[in-house]
């Protein structure tokens, strides 16, 4: 009797997994139907891998804990940004910029100039080399620079123009004129 109990077991078994197995088949169909509903999946662009190495100028050495900031820019408005430090090789390793976008980078590392420009991302794989300069002398206007120019004019052009002579306000008494 233990036998036919079992083999009655295994014939439901059989039939309960055929039939859930139908009713699986049927429901995977009703999804490939052709009314699609809710958001269509939009890929990701195209990304490109950026290496930035960020190096003194004076002597090509790499420039540690660099702050390099990414600013995508759309026209000329600026869409954020994301800011990274180099490694003591002074590089860093960006991969999620869209290839075909323009990027504005800007480098800060204390002791040097501010660096900023923009890329166009046009390639897969870009390559980008920094040299950082030591800060400069002010910029003055009171003082000749050595292309001739004063407050960033020709020397000629920021010559003062001589005033015209004024005359006394007739308040005060003007010698007698003879």
């Amino acid at each position: 009797m233990d036998v036919m109990v079992s083999r009655s077991i295994l014939r439901i078994a059989v039939i309960v997994a055929g039939f859930g197995l139908a009713v699986s088949t049927l429901t995977a169909g009703a999804q490939d139907s052709s009314q699609k509903r809710g958001r269509k999946y939009k890929s990701p662009p195209p990304t490109a891998n950026i290496r930035v190495t960020v190096l003194k100028d004076v002597n090509g050495k790499p420039i540690e804990n660099a702050a390099v900031i990414f600013h995508p820019m759309v026209g000329e408005k600026d869409e954020g940004n994301m800011e990274l430090k180099t490694n003591e090789d002074g590089k860093l390793l960006i991969d999620v910029m869209p290839i075909g976008d323009t990027v504005r980078l800007q480098v800060i590392a204390p002791g040097f100039q501010t660096y900023g420009e923009d890329y166009k991302i046009d390639k897969a794989e870009m390559a980008i080399e920094i040299r950082m300069k030591r800060p400069g002398e002010q910029y003055s206007i009171y003082k000749m620079h050595g292309t001739g120019e004063v407050g960033g004019k020709s020397s000629n052009a920021a010559q003062p123009k001589p005033a015209a002579p004024q005359s006394a306000p007739p308040s005060q008494s003007q010698p007698p004129q003879q």
